[in-house]
């Protein structure tokens, strides 16, 4: 599993935000200073997770951004699945088809079967972690972790 450039940063600005008092606003100018990306690719990242719902924009003068609602009610899923795509996406097999036109494994895979697992372990895990947990350093590591995998 990678993690991509964009759901680094992206993440980062959300728990950034998360971390700002009540009624606080952050710029873009302060998510270049505190994050170390440049304007234009924080304008990028705030309007993905704008248009997502996550944040809301303020315009004028003493403008910013500010999270959408109480980083307790957003979870790390909705903010990973607005900025990239999810572990495991039907799309996977597509791209993984070797030298062939279609995988030699459409019709049985094991395979398929792993990474499908994997990606719904992780997207019910992410969906159980609210932004709040991870700002207030309530995320700890997990040690016999066990989270039933739906199958379907």
């Amino acid at each position: 599993m990678k993690i991509t450039a964009l759901e680094e940063y992206g993440f980062r600005c959300m728990l950034r935000l998360a971390q700002c008092s009540p009624g606080e606003i952050l710029t873009l100018p302060d998510f270049k200073l505190q994050e170390g990306i440049s304007i234009p690719y924080a304008a990028k990242l705030l309007m993905i997770l704008k248009k997502a719902g996550l944040v809301t924009a303020v315009r004028g003068r003493n403008g910013g951004y500010a999270l959408a609602r109480p980083s307790d009610n957003i979870a790390l899923k909705e903010i990973f699945d607005a900025l990239g795509e999810p572990a495991f996406s039907p799309s996977h097999c597509e791209r993984h088809t070797g030298l062939y036109q279609v995988c030699v494994h459409e019709g049985d895979c094991r395979v398929r079967d792993i990474w499908q697992s994997f990606g719904t372990f992780i997207d019910q895990l992410l969906d159980r972690i609210a932004l709040a947990d991870v700002a207030e350093g309530r995320l700890k590591i997990f040690e016999n972790v066990s989270i039933p995998v739906e199958n379907g």
